[in-house]
């Protein structure tokens, strides 16, 4: 960027001298200086970085008052479309957001009116995203109008973000836009963000306002941990005491049937899948108070110590509450993915256990509890086969040959030598998803964005075909520390470096140096739109942040 405008420095002198006396030479260079910052500004400032951009200094003003959006007349989506109608309203109030409507007829000022035509080739308008769905878009901004074509609903939604990013405001408060080109797509098909709401519960306007965020840096897929060891939240009408008894409060510190649903609804309208989390055998204290038998009674001396470990895998009863229960759970999320867990799994209570030694010797599992935890995860994930779902466990389930042949989709989260994993569950023929280097949930100075940043999920040296195992990443926000005074800016904008680096070419995105400006802006907007996230370094922005 330094080199760029000292470049600028010699071409404004040239300028300068065949240019007439109507300005000073100090007047002239800074007005030119500043008209091209602002164009540099429009182009750099999206975020995540598009595949491809072509802008131009022509530019074109914008007015709340002439401005529309538009179904072109040969798109397979029109009015109606629930996805696409709620976005454009969305999208009037980002783009302009010191005007809070869109509604009424074109009012033909001294602006001229600016159409934004939106073309979809398939009608998927009542349809939830899934893990196959295309998110390509195509964008072209002329002369009073631009035209944003994509295959789907998602992609539309993808392009109406990029469009209000390349939308600035001039020093007196004008609109403008840039003649722009832009072809994009994601590098991967799953970009993630997980939130625990067991161990501190958060709110839904808190979850609301995450997904917003969420959709701002084009992560699509909203991955739930929704219980574990403190509590319960998920109030089941299969199973109703779980939450009765297992929520921190079961009036106040639930999710309703109706609370999910509204989650689901509200993240389907920004494009982002939900996927739920029902972690076991372990981390499942808070299940056992509202489920009597289903965890393993702890023995200490010869007798039950009155302590619980993890789910007893050796009764029957087990696997018909796991059956209904994600029966249920199936019914109200629609996604494709259940998480199984299967992580951090403390063999000590199975050993101590008399019943479970006397179930492993009749099984023929010997004295390995690893084979006792295979058979426990092999049926669970059969459970969820017969669902038509798909099963994503953590790595460690795979680390200790665990049912190696009934999984899908691997999770790798431990420290150490992440791309070690990948290689090995790749070269399983397993798919992975990353969130090794993307733990946000331990506070840090903002400033170590970079790190996340300069993460290469493919640098495992794996084939080709192992590569295309790698189906994405995502960042993890544990809740031991985090809950809805800090989440926010613990995420923001940390996690929109993860976010990039699922999204753009990585060829295009390999400097910290070129990405700072750009995340700096993006951390603008952030604010603008209500989001608290923390700053990068000393300075301001035009419009600080006035939510709440």
């Amino acid at each position: 960027m330094g080199v760029l405008f000292h470049k600028l420095e010699c071409s404004l002198d040239n300028m300068y001298v065949v240019r007439s006396g109507r300005y000073s030479r100090s007047d002239f260079y800074v007005l030119l200086l500043m008209t091209l910052q602002i164009v540099l500004q429009t182009v750099e400032g999206v975020w995540p970085l598009p595949r491809t951009i072509t802008s131009s200094p022509e530019r074109y003003p914008l007015s709340p008052q002439a401005f529309y959006f538009c179904y072109g007349r040969h798109s397979a989506a029109h009015k109606g479309c629930s996805v696409v109608d709620a976005a454009f309203r969305r999208y009037f109030s980002l783009i302009f957001p010191d005007h809070t409507s869109a509604s009424g007829p074109l009012q033909f000022g001294a602006s001229s009116p600016f159409t934004v035509e939106v073309n979809v080739s398939q009608d998927d308008c009542e349809s939830h995203p899934a893990e196959d769905s295309s998110e390509k878009y195509y964008l072209s901004v002329t002369a009073r109008q631009a035209s944003l074509n994509a295959d789907t609903v998602w992609g539309v939604l993808r392009g109406l973000e990029t469009f209000s990013q390349l939308v600035y405001q001039d020093g007196f408060g004008s609109y403008f836009v840039n003649k722009t080109t832009i072809e994009d797509f994601p590098r991967f098909k799953y970009r993630g963000i997980l939130l625990d709401t067991s161990r501190h519960y958060l709110p839904l306007r808190t979850i609301f306002k995450t997904l917003d965020a969420m959709a701002y840096s084009k992560f699509n897929v909203f991955h739930w941990h929704i219980v574990d060891d403190p509590s319960f939240p998920y109030q089941s009408y299969s199973f109703p005491d779980l939450s009765k008894k297992g929520a921190f409060h079961p009036m106040t510190h639930v999710y309703t049937q109706s609370d999910v649903r509204r989650v689901i609804s509200y993240a389907r309208l920004w494009g982002i899948r939900v996927l739920p989390e029902f972690d076991s055998p372990s981390h499942t204290k808070s299940w056992g108070k509202g489920q009597s038998d289903l965890l393993t009674p702890c023995y200490r001396g010869g007798g039950p110590s009155g302590s619980f470990g993890p789910v007893n895998p050796a009764l029957p009863s087990t696997y018909q509450f796991m059956a209904r229960l994600f029966k249920e759970v199936s019914s109200v999320f629609p996604d494709s993915y259940i998480h199984l867990g299967g992580d951090e799994v403390d063999f000590s209570c199975w050993r101590s256990n008399p019943d479970i030694r006397a179930f492993m010797k009749k099984m023929g599992f010997g004295a390995d509890f690893n084979k006792l935890e295979a058979f426990y995860i092999d049926n669970i994930v059969k459970i969820i086969s017969a669902l038509n779902k798909t099963s994503i466990v953590w790595q460690d389930v795979f680390d200790y040959h665990v049912g190696r042949a009934s999984l899908s989709v691997v999770e790798v989260w431990k420290e150490g030598c992440y791309h070690c994993e990948v290689y090995r569950v790749t070269k399983a023929g397993l798919r992975v998803i990353l969130a090794s280097p993307w733990y946000l949930d331990q506070p840090g100075p903002t400033h170590n964005w970079a790190r996340y940043y300069t993460v290469w999920p493919l640098a495992f040296g794996g084939t080709e075909q192992q590569n295309k195992l790698v189906i994405g990443g995502e960042v993890c926000m544990w809740g031991e520390y985090v809950d809805a005074t800090n989440l926010s800016p613990r995420l923001w904008p940390r996690a929109s470096a993860a976010a990039e680096r699922l999204w753009s070419n990585e060829r295009q995105t390999s400097s910290v140096d070129e990405a700072f400006p750009r995340l700096l802006d993006f951390r603008c907007k952030l604010l603008r739109r209500g989001i608290q996230a923390e700053p990068l370094q000393v300075g301001h922005c035009s419009h600080e942040y006035q939510g709440t």
